[in-house]
């Protein structure tokens, strides 16, 4: 196990707390050059407990989730540009489940002009994105709210969910396996995503790359379950390959996806 000096616990701590940290923030706050604050992070990452971006680094595993309102700061305008690109795929005068996360919110944000929707969420937010809208019908469901983040769960949730059959599902993930596991942290929350995958005759994931670095315990299903998957840059290779194997279309932000047969 990593020994961690007491500024690389401090720097760990911060990660846990609002899930990414940066270079220069850091070396001001411990006074530090931002050559000693990247080698801290090379440490961590080294030691799995980090995982490196663009000028810093953000959590990479654990079993807890990171916070809510840092959830949505991480890789914020990626996540908008594929809420864009999904809304973008989703015809008028369909029905849909849209599923607890922060960048499922934002295709809710992306839908707000569609017309003919009914849309059945587990997600307050998603709801309260949508419910001002006179040509798109919400439908919430009922359970246990969990104070975290707004999502619903329990029993009277997955029952909900079983009462329909819809056209599309629009799902978020905490973590992609290299092996193509889906994965997240609530076991309830997991359950009611298994239901709206098994009710919907096409199943979009939408998520950031981000989520290749990060790790999480519960598994949802497997990247085979899904027909389109939407993310900001191409995955890795073994992950495309997967897709490939399995037919799942890989749609990029604001630019579908091309196989290379075909190029």
């Amino acid at each position: 196990m990593l020994a961690l000096s007491p500024r690389q616990s401090q720097i760990l701590t911060l990660a846990k707390q609002f899930g990414t940290v940066m270079v220069d923030d850091l070396a001001t706050r411990f006074e530090v050059t931002p050559q000693t604050i990247r080698k801290d992070l090379n440490e961590l990452c080294d030691g799995r407990l980090l995982s490196r971006t663009h000028g810093g680094a953000m959590l990479t595993s654990g079993v807890q989730n990171v916070a809510y309102d840092s959830r949505r700061q991480i890789s914020a305008p990626e996540k908008a540009a594929i809420g864009r690109h999904a809304a973008n795929l989703i015809p008028n005068n369909c029905s849909l489940f849209i599923n607890i996360g922060t960048t499922t919110e934002e295709v809710a944000r992306a839908l707000i002009h569609h017309e003919g929707l009914l849309v059945i969420t587990n997600n307050i937010h998603v709801a309260t994105i949508l419910m001002h809208q006179p040509l798109i019908e919400v439908i919430i469901a009922g359970g246990t709210v969990r104070r975290s983040d707004g999502g619903i769960l329990g029993e009277q949730a997955i029952d909900l969910i079983g009462q329909f059959k819809v056209d599309h599902a629009v799902m978020g993930v905490s973590a992609i396996d290299d092996d193509g596991s889906l994965l997240d942290f609530d076991n309830r929350e997991v359950r009611a995503a298994q239901a709206i995958m098994k009710n919907s005759r096409n199943v979009m994931l939408v998520s950031d790359s981000m989520k290749f670095t990060r790790s999480a315990p519960v598994r949802i299903g497997h990247l085979s379950q899904i027909d389109v998957f939407v993310t900001e840059k191409m995955p890795p290779d073994i992950i495309v390959d997967l897709c490939k194997g399995d037919g799942v279309q890989i749609e990029i932000a604001n630019s579908p996806y091309v196989p290379e047969t075909e190029i």
